[in-house]
């Protein structure tokens, strides 16, 4: 199933719900040249194969957006000393700062699991809290506040 977004598709950016990708394909060379992808139904409490459904498109990049449970417990944290809430993401102020100074938090290290466009939104306004810390001031873009959240339905 697709659903249409006008301007998307004049740019040739189909949306394709309720499939799976199989495998990722690539040329002689080990280049990706497609997804092999399968629609699915949601059967059982799972998503589940189409029989008969699998197709190839296109690709020559792909991103991948993955579960996430929370910044990695590293070394570096430790040694960075910045503060972790109980959602285990690391604290920041309405500058995107941690409690380190210099230390700055985006995208889900911050936030916690979101969709990637947060994680754009919050590093473009993050690369503007830097800029305003290394120089005063900043032109840049800031789109979303650190404490902005998705419209609830």
């Amino acid at each position: 199933m697709i659903y249409r977004v006008s301007s998307a598709h004049e740019e040739k950016d189909n949306r394709l719900f309720s499939v799976s990708t199989e495998e990722f394909l690539g040329d002689s060379d080990g280049n990706l040249r497609a997804l092999k992808i399968v629609e699915t139904v949601f059967a059982n409490g799972k998503f589940e194969p189409v029989p008969g459904t699998e197709k190839e498109i296109p690709a020559d990049f792909v991103f991948l957006a993955m579960g996430f449970t929370g910044p990695e417990k590293s070394p570096l944290l430790t040694q960075l000393e910045v503060e972790v809430d109980d959602r285990g993401t690391i604290k920041r102020d309405s500058n995107f700062a941690a409690n380190d100074e210099g230390i700055f938090v985006t995208g889900d290290a911050g936030r916690g699991q979101s969709l990637i466009v947060w994680a754009i939104a919050e590093g473009r306004s993050t690369a503007a809290a830097v800029d305003r810390y290394l120089t005063g001031d900043s032109q840049l873009p800031s789109p979303i506040e650190p404490t902005t959240r998705q419209l609830m339905v």
